[in-house]
C-alpha cells in the first residue's frame, strides 16, 4: 500500500471516529468516503457512462437522507420521463402507473418492450452505455421500445443509488421503487427471454420474509437449481441481470438478498443460517426443479454464507464463493480505512450500537473451522487486490476446503468486478460440470 493510500485511509478513519464525514463530504465530495468500487457497480448495472456518473457523484455533497436520496432520485426521474415519452408513443402505461401500486398489465407491457429485449437479456457483466443508441440506429422501427426499456433500467439503477446503503426512511423508499421497477421489467420480459420469472416470498422467523426471484427456463424438465445470494447492500436486480445471458443453459436460479439487508427485519447473525436452510427447503421441495441437484453461489458477504452452508447443508452439491469475508476480515484491523457510512451499514446489518459492538458481533461469525468440513466442490474467486475485505480469506478457504479451487484475478479488486464476464462464465461452467453431469458426461 502506498503512502498516499495510507494517508487516505487514515483520513477516512479519523472522520469516521470523529463523526465528521458529513462535514468533510461537503468540502471534498463523497468519493473519498465510499468503497473504491462504488461507481463501477452502478455504471455496470445501469449501462451508465462512467465519466457522467463520476460528475454526478461529485455533485452530491451530502450523505444525509434527504439530500442523498433526493439528489439521485431527481436523476432517476429524468430517466423515467424519457421512458414515459417512449411508452406514450407505444400506447403503454406511464411510469407513475408502474410505480403507483395499482394494477398494471405486465404481459402487455412486455409485448411492447419485447422487440428491444436484448438490451436487458444479453448484456455483459458491465452493461454497455451505448447499447440502446446502437440498437436504435440498427432498428429504428423499435426505437421507442429501446428508449423506454433503457430509461426504466437506468431509473431502476439510480433509485438503487438513492437507496444505498439502506436503513434510513427515504433510502428504503428508493429501494422499494428500484425493486418495483426491477420486478416489472423482469416479469414483463420473461416470456420474451424464454424463462419463467416469479417473485417468491418465503416466511421465516417472526413475520420476516425472504424475497427472491425464481427463474426457470421454459421447457426444462426438472432442471438443477442454483441459489444466488448477494452482499450486505446488494439488490436482486444487481445479482440477476448479469446472469440472464445464461438463462437457456439448463439451470434454474433462485436469487435472494442476504439476511440483514434492505428488506429484512432480522439482523445479521450466525442464526441467519436457518434462513438459507429455509430457502433450500423450498427449492428441495419445488416440483419445477430437481431438489437433488442444488448449487449455491455467494457474492461478497453472500460468499461467507456460501462457504458456511457448503459445510452444513448436505443437500448442496456444489458451491461458488466470490469475495468472501471471513476470519481475517472480521478483526479490528479491518476497520482501518472503513468509511463511516460503511461502519453504520455493518452496524445496522448486525443490529449493533457501535463499531466496537459491530466488531464483537462479527467476531462471533468466523468459520475457519468449517473449511475442512466442506464435502463438495467449492470454487473460490476474488480479485488479488481486494480493498474491501482480505483476499487472504479467499486463499484460506480454498486451501482448507478438501475440494476447493482458487481463482484470483491479478490487479482486480473485490469480487473481481473488472473480470465479471470471465468469472461468471467460469462459475456457470463449474455449475454445469457438477450439476448437469450424467454418467460422467455433461448434458447439453
Amino acid at each position: 500500500m502506498s503512502l498516499t493510500d495510507l494517508a487516505q485511509r487514515a483520513m477516512v478513519t479519523a472522520c469516521a471516529l470523529t463523526h465528521t464525514t458529513e462535514a468533510a463530504t461537503r468540502r471534498l465530495g463523497p468519493a473519498p468516503f465510499l468503497p473504491k468500487l462504488f461507481a463501477d457497480r452502478f455504471t455496470h448495472l445501469g449501462g451508465i457512462d462512467k465519466d457522467e456518473f463520476h460528475q454526478q457523484l461529485d455533485g452530491c455533497r451530502s450523505f444525509e437522507d434527504a439530500n442523498w436520496a433526493g439528489y439521485w432520485e431527481a436523476i432517476a426521474d429524468r430517466h423515467l420521463a424519457a421512458a414515459d415519452a417512449a411508452l406514450a408513443e407505444l400506447g403503454g402505461p406511464g411510469t407513475s402507473e408502474l410505480l403507483g401500486g395499482g394494477t398494471v398489465d405486465v404481459r402487455a407491457l412486455g409485448e411492447l418492450l419485447a422487440p428491444a429485449v436484448t438490451i436487458l437479456a444479453d448484456r455483459d457483466a458491465a452493461a454497455d452505455p451505448l447499447a440502446a443508441d446502437r440498437f436504435c440506429a440498427e432498428n429504428p422501427v423499435h426505437a421507442d421500445a429501446a428508449t423506454a426499456l433503457d430509461g426504466l433500467i437506468k431509473a431502476m439503477t439510480y433509485e438503487f443509488v438513492a437507496a444505498w446503503p439502506g436503513w434510513s426512511p427515504l433510502r428504503l423508499r428508493a429501494y422499494e421503487r428500484s425493486h418495483v421497477l426491477g420486478e416489472i421489467l423482469l416479469t414483463a420480459l420473461a416470456p420474451a427471454m424464454g424463462v419463467t420469472i416469479e417473485l417468491v416470498e418465503i416466511p421465516f422467523g417472526d413475520g420476516d420474509l425472504v424475497r427472491g426471484y425464481f427463474v426457470v427456463p421454459n421447457g426444462a424438465e426438472k432442471p438443477p437449481v442454483v441459489l444466488l445470494t448477494n452482499g450486505v447492500e446488494g439488490t436482486l436486480a444487481e445479482a440477476l441481470l448479469p446472469l440472464l445471458k445464461y438463462r437457456s443453459g439448463g439451470i434454474a436460479m433462485f436469487v435472494m438478498e442476504m439476511p440483514g439487508t434492505y428488506a429484512y427485519r432480522e439482523s445479521l447473525s450466525p442464526a441467519a443460517e436457518r434462513v438459507y436452510t429455509k430457502v433450500i427447503d423450498f427449492l428441495a421441495g419445488d416440483p419445477r426443479v430437481d431438489g437433488e441437484r442444488i448449487g449455491l453461489m455467494g457474492l461478497s458477504f453472500g460468499a461467507y454464507w456460501a462457504t458456511r452452508m457448503a459445510a452444513v447443508d448436505p443437500r448442496l452439491k456444489v458451491a461458488v464463493a466470490n469475495g468472501a469475508p471471513t476470519n481475517r476480515s472480521f478483526g479490528p484491523a479491518a476497520s482501518f480505512g472503513l468509511p463511516e457510512i460503511m461502519v453504520s451499514t455493518l452496524s445496522n446489518a448486525a443490529g449493533a450500537t457501535s463499531m466496537a459492538d459491530t466488531l464483537k458481533k462479527l467476531g462471533a461469525m468466523p468459520i475457519a473451522d468449517y473449511y475442512a468440513r466442506i464435502p463438495i466442490p467449492l470454487l473460490v474467486i476474488n480479485g488479488a487486490d481486494d480493498t474491501l475485505v482480505s483476499t487472504q480469506d479467499s486463499i484460506d478457504i480454498a486451501i482448507g476446503a478438501p475440494h476447493g479451487e482458487l481463482v484470483l484475478y491479478d490487479g482486480d479488486d473485490h469480487c473481481a468486478m473488472g473480470h465479471g464476464d470471465d468469472w461468471i462464465r467460469l462459475s456457470y461452467d463449474f455449475f454445469r460440470r457438477h450439476l448437469l453431469a450424467a454418467d460422467g458426461a455433461v448434458r447439453s
